[in-house]
């Protein structure tokens, strides 16, 4: 088993726009990581095997943005003590916002992305990233070498050694994964289908109300959500408790 934290907009939410979004999502994806079903709908002129074609590693993960990429627990560990740690994580931090929502191609996949800079985004995840690392179990030699560190800079090989992922700290770039990696031939169309789908959200700020952690069973399975904790909706960045010991516990 691997266990995730991720940034779960949507999930759950009091935000109109927020859960439009995951709807949309999850239609586009096919599936809800919750379990829940998702109602049948497929951009105009394309079919489900036709979308499925392109989002297959993406279903499997269901829709997240990742802060803590899976990892497995380290030992003397337990799912339910990390469950409890990312709880009271949330519930002393503030709600946070998506800006300016936008699309991107990121390395030949998609993903919606914040429009401009969210330093109080990227700090929740460096967060994230410092304060539950004792839970994760060091990366093995196969796991090391599935990261490719000779394509890493020097920077990403240290901190894919040192926190088991190399995109983290300066390395983050938060982003909410709709495909897979797409041909350079089709990215054009993909992308108009794309830009159609979530029209309504795109440009928008989106909250982002919720942390989620995410479970694969075992490996190559569909991910799963085992919980969402909901961050602070009324505290705000100044008046949020010092979270300094939290993760230490």
């Amino acid at each position: 088993m691997r266990a995730a934290i991720y940034a779960a907009p949507g999930t759950p939410s009091v935000h109109a726009g927020a859960t439009r979004l995951r709807t949309l999502a999850e239609q586009w994806l096919g599936r809800s990581a919750t379990g829940e079903p998702v109602a049948a709908a497929t951009p105009l002129g394309h079919s489900r095997s036709s979308i499925d074609a392109i989002t297959r590693d993406a279903r499997r993960y269901g829709f997240h943005g990742t802060l803590k990429a899976p990892f497995r627990l380290a030992r003397g560990h337990s799912l339910d003590e990390l469950d409890g740690a990312v709880a009271r994580f949330a519930a002393r931090r503030p709600l946070v916002v998506l800006p300016a929502l936008s699309l991107a191609r990121i390395d030949g996949f998609f993903a919606l992305v914040p429009g401009v800079p969210a330093p109080r985004l990227d700090a929740v995840a460096n967060d994230v990233v410092v304060k539950f690392d004792r839970f994760r179990a060091p990366l093995s030699d196969a796991d090391r070498s599935r990261r490719d560190p000779a394509t890493l800079t020097e920077r990403q090989r240290d901190l894919l050694d040192t926190y088991g992922y190399p995109y983290v700290l300066e390395e983050f770039r938060f982003h909410l994964t709709l495909t897979d990696r797409i041909p350079a031939g089709q990215q054009p169309e993909v992308e108009r289908m794309l830009r159609s789908w979530f029209d309504e959200v795109l440009g928008h700020d989106v909250p982002l109300d919720a942390l989620a952690l995410f479970v694969e069973p075992e490996p190559g399975a569909p991910f799963v959500q085992h919980a969402a904790h909901r961050l602070h909706p009324t505290l705000t960045s100044r008046t949020a408790e010092s979270p300094a010991s939290e993760g230490t516990r």
